[in-house]
């Protein structure tokens, strides 16, 4: 039994976490908040007291770090007695937080792919540069690296390992469909850190295609979507963590990975692109200054845990699952619908850093009592799926699974998924 969870970050994303590990402290126990900024902790605790989110009396304590520094990092986890750990600050941290884990024995969870920050879009599969370099440590180490465990990647993840173990024969196709349905009423902003959110989207597009790795630009390929709740939506599509992972673990020929724009989105990127100012390479003023064009867009732009008050409206993400089941052709799409309004009331954020922030801290008690405690390094669709995606549904994210038989919730057995969710815990386990 692991307790004591050290959470880095103190944006969006780790209010949620904050929020929900509080409410959830009976078993993760005491709780520690970091960020360079030690003021966003203190008002991320603020807002836990204010809300009354610890479940019972115990630690919620705020600490300043530098996350880049190893030693520092590693010095905090042992003064906390933290046994996990949960990386919802900048990706560029990962490598630097999974070192100081290994070092102390802490489980390791995060919820985005590492970035270098002097290149984007890097050669597939992206994991495979930095994360599952450390593989080997880790498992030397007995150390849980859980990665990914947002929601996209992360519960998407899950749903495809979902759709392997309980509704398909053979999977054809994936494709992973993100929509943002809601409105905060700003002329442009980014929903999460606009740094990391326009890297995303300046390099090449990514997509795993008949078995191989496939190549396009930004806004080259568009689809529209009839979605549950939120109605016809245009995306596009775009390269995102998740394929770089279930492309070498799921055996599937076809995954792609769907986001919604809006025009307004794709004309102020567009320009701005087109401009040069979403580089990611230095460059001096004629006053000798150096400066990072994106780094100067992303100060000038809203902070994303700015737009949550006044959020309205809803987001649709789910996985489109195509293939075989008893010798005949299905089509399946599991799914969530969260409302931004709704999350803004229980934790103070944005259903975009709800359902990023709401499954690791659904990874933190599975790995705290055991059954995701591997001791090695996986991506989420190598753990069971279904004791996480039964977790999540009783802590505010539900699934729904639209097919042949109709649209109705995703239901799991009280142990978490029966016989099924059983093979998978000692698949996993066995690594």
């Amino acid at each position: 039994m692991k307790k004591n969870v050290l959470i880095i970050g103190a944006g969006g994303v780790g209010q949620v976490v904050a929020h929900k590990c509080a409410q959830h402290n009976d078993v993760l126990g005491d709780i520690h908040i970091a960020s360079r900024t030690f003021a966003k902790c203190e008002a991320i605790i603020q807002s836990v007291h204010e809300k009354k989110s610890l479940k019972t009396a115990g630690k919620l304590v705020a600490h300043a770090l530098d996350a880049l520094n190893v030693e520092k990092t590693a010095e905090l986890i042992r003064a906390t007695n933290s046994q996990i750990v949960i990386n919802v600050g900048s990706a560029f941290l990962n490598m630097s937080i999974l070192t100081a884990c290994i070092r102390t024995g802490a489980a390791y969870i995060d919820t985005a792919i590492h970035e270098d920050p002097l290149k984007i879009c890097e050669t597939p599969p992206w994991y495979g540069n930095y994360e599952w370099k450390r593989r080997e440590e880790c498992a030397k180490a007995g150390v849980t690296a859980v990665l990914g465990a947002g929601f996209d990647p992360g519960v998407v993840n899950a749903y495809a390992a979902l759709a392997r173990d309980e509704h398909f024969d053979r999977i054809d196709s994936i494709d992973i469909i993100d929509v943002n349905a809601g409105d905060h009423g700003r002329y442009f902003a980014t929903n999460f850190d606009p740094e990391i959110n326009f890297r995303e989207f300046t390099g090449q597009v990514w997509s795993w295609q008949k078995g191989e790795w496939t190549s396009n630009k930004m806004f080259e390929v568009r689809k529209d979507w009839d979605l549950p709740v939120v109605g016809t939506r245009t995306t596009y599509m775009t390269g995102h963590d998740e394929i770089h992972s279930l492309s070498q673990n799921l055996g599937v020929p076809d995954i792609r990975f769907w986001m919604g724009f809006g025009e307004r989105y794709i004309t102020v990127f567009t320009v701005l692109k087109n401009l040069g100012l979403l580089s990611e390479q230095p460059i001096r003023t004629a006053e000798g200054q150096e400066v990072v064009p994106l780094k100067v867009v992303k100060a000038v732009l809203p902070d994303p845990s700015s737009l949550a008050p006044d959020y309205t409206g809803k987001t649709c993400i789910g996985d489109l699952v195509k293939g075989v089941k008893d010798g005949k052709p299905r089509e399946v799409f599991i799914y969530n619908v969260s409302d931004h309004a709704e999350a803004y009331g229980e934790v103070g954020s944005q259903a975009i850093s709800y359902t990023a922030g709401v499954p690791p801290v659904a990874a933190a008690l599975l790995i705290a009592e055991g059954t995701w405690d591997v001791g090695r390094m996986a991506n989420v669709e190598e753990l069971p799926p279904q004791p996480f995606l039964g977790l999540l549904g009783r802590m505010g994210l539900p699934s729904r699974i639209k097919d042949e038989a109709g649209d109705r919730p995703l239901t799991f057995d009280a142990d978490g998924g029966g016989v099924a969710a059983k093979v998978a815990v000692r698949r996993a386990a066995a690594g």
